[in-house]
């Protein structure tokens, strides 16, 4: 009986012991679950950005995010590594390291070419249909002592407006294709220039024009501005305005404004290719922002800012230096580069 009684005693005992293991074995694969979890969407992610299409219009709107996820990439393979789960870490290390050199090299200075021309200084903005105050515009313009200036959302309430505070002092020469709402564009230069052919795609016309820079070879600039992405049936129109953009041979080719589109979508890879360098991205400006500077919101959401306004210059252009500048009442930073033309 006492006998019977030890065992009967022993017994919870014995189910305590084997009940342990388990659910150790079962806390280590939530584990496992919640490790492989936050690495499959980041690897999802990396392997479309190396894609060289658009994949699908909802990719177009958030591949322009990328450098917020390869920041968030980082903090996986610490995660791996804590939890011991070593395969994770090595997948984890591929994925981060993927995006990693996807995004940093923006952040590093470099392939710039030497350049024995001329200086030119080249100002872009986004006037958000007009709204900035000409006085304030053409003050920027006078501190930067801008000699190429390339409007979007050009309006012609802004073209007067413009007139009437003397920029044609300051830049006498210019190409105006006003349009209400978001659609026109503009440039303004010190020297001379000849117009170009309209690039248009829908209802957004993107002005070009030929610069004669005393010193240089002439020079082609675009005044960017595609359809913005936004709604799906503005997809093609976008696409084609940015396939519609000059590729740098030939003249010397300055492409600035509001590409709509960041320096992770394939159209602008595609533009990179081919041998433009990013103003920012040579001098190691690259991750700076543009839009929106100001809180924005799409069906609820805050948009974070992301770099959509660039100045894309000749692989025989030299870059100086990039910076970005507030004006009022648009939602976009203006963009600016000091630049070396090659010479003549």
């Amino acid at each position: 009986m006492d006998e019977l009684a030890h065992t009967d005693a022993a017994l919870p005992k014995e189910s305590a012991a084997t009940a342990g293991p388990a659910e150790k074995r079962a806390r280590r694969g939530w584990v496992s679950v919640l490790v492989w979890a936050s690495i499959v969407p980041l690897a999802a992610w990396a392997a479309l950005r190396l894609v060289p299409g658009d994949v699908h219009f909802q990719w177009i709107r958030a591949v322009a995010f990328t450098p917020y996820v390869a920041l968030a990439s980082v903090a996986v393979p610490l995660l791996a590594l804590l939890s011991r789960r070593w395969a994770a870490l090595v997948v984890s290390l591929v994925v981060a390291g993927t995006l990693a050199a996807c995004v940093l090299p923006r952040a590093v200075p470099g392939g710039n070419p030497t350049a024995a021309g001329p200086p030119l200084r080249v100002l872009s903005a986004n006037l958000l249909m007009g709204g900035v105050p000409p006085g304030t515009l053409i003050r920027l313009v006078r501190d930067l002592r801008a000699d190429v200036l390339t409007l979007q959302e050009l309006t012609p309430s802004a073209v007067a407006g413009l007139r009437d505070v003397g920029l044609g002092e300051l830049l006498p020469y210019h190409v105006e294709v006003p349009g209400e709402g978001a659609h026109g564009s503009g440039i303004y230069s010190r020297f001379p220039l000849t117009p170009g052919q309209l690039i248009r795609f829908g209802v957004f016309r993107q002005a070009t024009a030929t610069v004669d820079v005393p010193g240089a070879p002439r020079v082609s600039i675009v005044s960017v501005h595609p359809c913005a992405p936004r709604y799906a049936d503005r997809r093609r129109c976008w696409a084609e305005g940015l396939a519609a953009l000059p590729l740098p041979d030939g003249p010397v080719r300055i492409l600035a404004g509001d590409f709509n589109a960041t320096l992770d979508h394939a159209r602008m890879r595609r533009l990179l290719d081919a041998g433009y360098h990013d103003a920012a991205a040579t001098t190691g400006e690259g991750l700076a922002t543009t839009w929106p500077y100001r809180p924005w919101h799409f069906n609820g959401w805050s948009i974070p800012p992301v770099t959509l306004d660039h100045i894309l210059v000749d692989p025989r252009v030299a870059v100086g230096s990039f910076a970005v500048h507030r004006l009022a009442l648009t939602d976009h930073l203006a963009v600016f580069a000091e630049l070396t033309l090659p010479a003549r």
